[in-house]
């Protein structure tokens, strides 16, 4: 538990991941289909080598159990992910490829064309690879061409698109909701034409 929001704001590993592990896959893994890393911090947290390394080391002891594992990041997915299973899934939160956008609103975090680069090795050498576009912005927010996003991604094999909750600046978007109707129909005819798989989360297209 933290004392201070500055404590907050610094990551800390929790050293004793593999032992909980140990104990919990005996007992769960014939319940369990995949393992997603995470939606609560990021497997390959942007300057933590140490993060990056236990991330790895999960995956691997997961697999070793028959365990699938589906990765999202907002850092640089690492080569070394290669080496395991076939079956896991490596992904990518691409909201935009802006680097101003990127500075002010995710701070931090792996410079797109970083991120885009690592994602596309993996793909290369036979990797399962997908793009989550959420939680994308309206254009009183920042304006931007979709197309550009999904033209840089066209390599992957799966797109997520979702729009920006819980945000009040969203609704004072005049015609926000067709705005998002009209994206969603974007990337949906986007991956039709390439031949990818895709989700539109829940709420994103609205009457």
């Amino acid at each position: 538990k933290v004392k201070t929001y500055e404590e907050w704001c610094e990551p800390k590993l929790a050293e004793n991941a593999l032992e909980i592990l140990d104990k919990e896959i005996p007992k769960l893994k014939d319940k369990i289909e995949s393992v997603h890393l995470c939606f609560t911090s990021d497997p390959f947290m942007y300057g933590y080598e140490e993060i990056s390394e236990m991330s790895l080391a999960i995956i691997k002891k997961l697999n070793l159990h028959g365990i699938k594992c589906t990765v999202l990041t907002k850092g640089i997915l690492p080569i070394a992910l290669t080496e395991l299973s076939s079956e896991n899934e490596y992904g990518i939160t691409l909201v935009s490829i802006d680097e101003e956008f990127r500075k002010e609103m995710e701070p931090n975090t792996a410079p797109f064309k970083d991120r885009i680069k690592s994602l596309k090795a993996l793909h290369n050498a036979g990797c399962k690879t997908w793009v989550s576009i959420e939680p994308y912005p309206t254009p009183n927010i920042f304006e931007q061409d979709l197309k550009k996003i999904l033209d840089s991604i066209s390599f992957c094999d799966k797109i997520i698109f979702g729009r920006l909750n819980y945000n009040k600046r969203v609704s004072e978007y005049k015609g926000y909701k067709q705005f998002f109707n009209d994206a969603a129909q974007q990337v949906i005819e986007f991956c039709e034409k390439n031949n990818k798989q895709y989700h539109i989360k829940d709420g994103t297209i609205t009457e």
